[in-house]
């Protein structure tokens, strides 16, 4: 699609989104599964930034109306992929003649993301691998997309997050796509994720081939796995080990290492038949500072002990609160809604009763955004935490956070 009409589209979309957002705050009808579908069809053609956005805002089951998040979600699994032809373009780019490496390439892809879409090949000698592609001509159109999806953020004004705040936020999201872009550096990332983690047995990472992979293009050995959507239908025993596995990796991932695995959609995990957890893509992983790190836990042990003023001095700490009038209500029930997961012994992370207070709390909390003010990469991080915690939730995880989090809490206090 040429520049100009993915700009239509884009803005067409944006001004579909924001009637349906005003007529909600206007008290109105509001069809969010109409605009869900919309959103899913259009987003599907035009992949790239929106797309990621889309799939992100998905990530948040506790935001969105229930009906535009599950058509959301839909790209994270459905979303139609890019013509075989304009793929092969880029596979020849890349290789040249395509039957000196490879004996088949499917050119139906199995998985269609917001930047790429993957592929199974056969090589030459026998071996089953797995392309990433990039979409041909996005690093071309990326800033255009961008441009255009700034505009649409400031839609989030309607939520009270100041001008300031979306700013922050979309340059941390532009950051991260730009970044996205260089398959050369998820590979290396791949590389050392599989060398640090080895120790974890119930964790697999695809092993990169870095002589067949260049800046559009990943190969991978094929790794087959069950996604993490269609878990429910598993052994409980599985599942909590495979809960387990994700709280292990994610504690050290941040505690030991400062980073974080910042794109937690499910449609990025899987377990495979010896019962491992799969991670197959690591184009966004973020660095997180131990500042923010102790801070965090100083929230969070804060809010256990619920003590609000406790509270607002964690979240300066972080760099948020920066003028006057704390929600010392709203941290009330905030700690109220959150103790009943880190209270001693396993806590079901399937109890709807928790859901359904963090779903009551959370517009809540977006609507005191004007004093609370968090910057750009605090919101990324509780955005990429809460989706990995829905990940649990999915798993039907029962998991002791009580005795996992003793020992982080009596560090932040240090």
């Amino acid at each position: 699609m040429r520049e100009r009409g993915r700009t239509r589209r884009l803005l067409g979309l944006g001004a579909r989104t924001g009637g349906t957002l005003l007529r909600s705050r206007l008290g109105g009808e509001a069809d969010w599964r109409a605009l869900g579908e919309a959103l899913f069809e259009g987003l599907s053609e035009l992949k790239g930034p929106a797309m990621k956005l889309a799939q992100i805002m998905a990530q948040w089951d506790d935001l969105l109306p229930p009906d535009l998040a599950d058509e959301l979600a839909r790209l994270q699994r459905q979303a139609e992929p890019m013509p075989w032809e304009s793929i092969r373009s880029t596979l020849v780019e890349q290789y040249g003649e395509l039957d000196v490496h490879f004996r088949e390439i499917e050119p139906r892809p199995f998985a269609s993301a917001s930047m790429g879409q993957v592929h199974r090949a056969v090589t030459q000698d026998g071996e089953t691998l797995v392309l990433k592609v990039q979409y041909p001509g996005l690093a071309e159109v990326l800033e255009s997309d961008l441009a255009q999806l700034r505009r649409i953020m400031r839609l989030g004004r309607w939520l009270k997050v100041s001008q300031t705040r979306l700013d922050a936020l979309f340059e941390e999201l532009a950051a991260s796509l730009r970044s996205e872009l260089d398959y050369h550096a998820e590979a290396l990332a791949l590389t050392r994720y599989r060398q640090r983690y080895a120790h974890l047995e119930g964790l697999l990472f695809p092993e990169p081939l870095v002589e067949l992979s260049g800046p559009r293009v990943l190969a991978m050995r094929y790794v087959v796995g069950t996604p993490l959507r269609e878990l429910e239908v598993m052994d409980d025993a599985v599942r909590q080990r495979v809960a387990a596995t994700l709280a292990d990796w994610l504690t050290e991932e941040l505690f030991t290492y400062g980073e974080l695995h910042a794109d937690p959609h499910a449609g990025n995990f899987a377990v495979d038949a010896e019962g491992r957890l799969v991670i197959y893509d690591l184009g966004a992983v973020i660095a997180v500072p131990q500042a923010h790190l102790k801070a965090t836990m100083q929230l969070l042990d804060a809010t256990l002990a619920a003590d609000p003023m406790a509270m607002d001095d964690a979240l300066r700490r972080l760099g948020g609160r920066q003028g006057h009038g704390a929600p010392l209500a709203l941290y009330r029930e905030s700690a109220e809604a959150v103790a009943p997961l880190f209270e001693p012994g396993p806590q079901d992370f399937s109890d709807v009763r928790v859901h359904r207070r963090l779903r009551d709390l959370t517009p809540k909390v977006w609507a005191a955004m004007d004093r609370l003010q968090p910057p750009a990469d605090v919101l990324l991080l509780s955005r990429t935490l809460n989706g990995h915690y829905w990940n649990l939730v999915r798993l039907g995880a029962r998991l002791d956070m009580h005795a996992r989090t003793r020992p982080l809490l009596a560090w932040a206090r240090r």
